[in-house]
């Protein structure tokens, strides 16, 4: 089997990152290869976060990366090339499709996709890459207590393949983790925050308690979020320091 070739498919699993980890531990597994499931019982997102998907209606896949030539210093770059894949297909079907640091990928204000990526690091390099997506294909009507879900079918009123979308989907995030591997970081850097949800734009934030006022104008190397607030001060955020207000 060629590499960005081998899908496996599931009825029905825990997680697709749970189950992908247990397999890879006593098989291999070529580059590119996904795993995928009609439902997750217990899918996950970041943070202990939960995924909800009613079963055969959305993707929910495990993508096998082995991005070693990253140094872990360099990792949110590939957070940045899949997130680029995944709004990259997205476009093709409805408008408006941005990333909302640091993993989510919403249509307008609401959340259109998931991803939780966990690597395995190996003398200071990413030996193995489980990148997990949860994206909202087909289902409608959403009934957990998540705040602002939406699907493509939602947004284009149009029914899709799971097995064609998730080769296309596959496809996009191959393109932009080729130039991740040909280093071609300020390309990615540009095309990302061209996608950045509320990039350059002051909108409500809350940090310890305190409501703000700020304008989002980058992300470091490390991933962490880069805001300016109304008073010019220049502030820098790491996960579940900054939460955003619509």
């Amino acid at each position: 089997m060629e590499p960005w070739e081998k899908i496996i498919k599931l009825s029905s699993v825990d997680s697709t990152n749970n189950y992908t980890a247990d397999f890879l531990r006593r098989n291999q597994l070529t580059e590119g290869s996904i795993i995928c499931t009609l439902y997750q019982n217990k899918g996950k997102g970041l943070e202990k976060n939960s995924w909800e998907s009613e079963k055969g209606r959305n993707i929910l896949l495990s993508l096998i990366l082995y991005p070693q030539f990253l140094p872990i210093s360099n990792q949110f770059m590939l957070s940045k090339a899949v997130s680029l894949g995944i709004v990259n297909y997205a476009l093709s079907k409805i408008p408006n499709v941005k990333i909302k640091w640091p993993n989510d990928i919403y249509y307008q204000n609401k959340k259109l996709a998931g991803i939780l990526i966990e690597n395995t690091i190996r003398e200071s390099r990413i030996s193995q890459s489980i990148i997990g997506i949860g994206l909202n294909l087909n289902q409608t009507v959403f009934f957990s207590d998540a705040p602002n879900p939406c699907s493509l079918s939602n947004v284009s009123g149009k029914s899709y393949s799971l097995d064609q979308e998730i080769i296309k989907l596959r496809n996009n995030i191959r393109f932009f983790y080729d130039k991740l591997r040909a280093e071609k970081f300020k390309e990615i850097n540009s095309e990302y925050l061209k996608c950045l949800y509320r990039f350059n734009e002051f909108h409500p934030y809350k940090s310890n308690n305190n409501i703000f006022k700020g304008k989002i104008i980058g992300v470091n190397e490390f991933g962490h979020l880069q805001v300016t607030t109304e008073n010019n001060d220049k502030k820098e955020f790491d996960l579940k320091e900054i939460e955003f207000i619509v």
